[in-house]
């Protein structure tokens, strides 16, 4: 009975109903708040204290300003009180007069939004946005993984299966360096991935059954083997009718210290090369593209090339 008292008298005051009617409908500042109900702030101020006192009030700082929302109470009697009293003042005039201020100040705020996005239109992805990077839409992707069986042939420790292991059914690491696959078998265990395993092997001759995989990847790993067309060949043998092969891989280049420095094989391979080698192997739907392309000298450009083994 006392919390119901209280309760009562904090909504009977015309201004705390107002703001509280509002700020069921949308969080607002003090100084939209201000435009909206046409009074002072100090006067606002004061009453979204006591209602942030008795629990009515949440509020939530985003830089220099803070937004306010209504927070009605969660268990009865207080629950009903607070929806009967807002619901019975709903109809007067200036509850209807607040309604249309806030909507020209939400209008305001698209309009504001709008006019930003269409200035720079023209310019998104090539200037700086906070928050936005390859790394995190990566990540933000790779959640969308379905549960499928999935090969990383040339894997090294895997840094890549380990976030699609999140979500596939499995995760399959070839390499044919006992120290790649005993690090990776320790991260594996470390991070708790049961259904991510390391294989000793070599890519063009892969210790799978054939059609045991829905996804064979190739993550710059192809200009590592010796002979790339078998590597494509085993591939496909271990995908699934109606799986998918991923490659991503360095476009042919002329940058002879990568033998020495990197230990690769080939220097790049190009689309052309790619895609009829994809195409030779009965792959259908194949795509090459250049998704990447390093602003250092050698400047490294990295191909993504992909194909489905058909249904029949």
């Amino acid at each position: 009975m006392a919390e119901a008292v209280e309760l009562l008298k904090i909504l009977g005051d015309g201004t705390r109903l107002r703001l509280l009617r509002l700020l069921q409908q949308e969080p607002l500042s003090v100084v939209e708040l201000q435009e909206v109900m046409d009074m002072g702030q100090s006067r606002i101020s004061s009453h979204l204290g006591l209602l942030k006192q008795a629990g009515l009030v949440l509020d939530r700082r985003e830089g220099k300003r803070s937004f306010y929302s209504a927070q009605p109470p969660e268990k009865p009697p207080a629950r009903d009180i607070f929806s009967a009293v807002l619901h019975s003042v709903a109809a007067e005039s200036i509850y209807r007069e607040d309604r249309r201020n806030l909507d020209r100040i939400l209008s305001r705020r698209r309009a504001e939004s709008e006019a930003y996005f269409n200035m720079v239109a023209e310019r998104l992805g090539k200037n700086y946005c906070p928050g936005r990077s390859w790394e995190a839409i990566g990540h933000f992707l790779l959640y969308l993984t379905p549960a499928i069986d999935i090969v990383d042939l040339g894997a090294g420790e895997g840094v890549l299966s380990q976030l699609l292991a999140r979500q596939a059914r499995s995760v399959t690491c070839i390499d044919n360096a006992p120290a790649m696959v005993r690090v990776g078998s320790e991260l594996a265990r470390e991070h708790g991935f049961d259904n991510l395993f390391y294989k000793l092997g070599d890519i063009e001759q892969v210790p799978l059954p054939d059609a045991s995989q829905d996804l064979a990847l190739l993550s710059q790993a192809l200009h590592h083997a010796n002979n790339p067309q078998a590597a494509l060949a085993e591939a496909c043998r271990v995908l699934r009718a109606g799986g998918r092969l991923m490659i991503l891989d360095l476009k042919k280049h002329q940058f002879e210290k990568a033998r020495e420095l990197y230990a690769d094989r080939w220097l790049g391979f190009s689309p052309n090369d790619l895609y009829n080698w994809l195409r030779s192997f009965g792959l259908e739907a194949v795509r090459v593209d250049s998704v990447a392309r390093e602003k250092q000298a050698p400047h490294f450009e990295t191909l993504l090339a992909t194909g489905l083994k058909p249904e029949n």
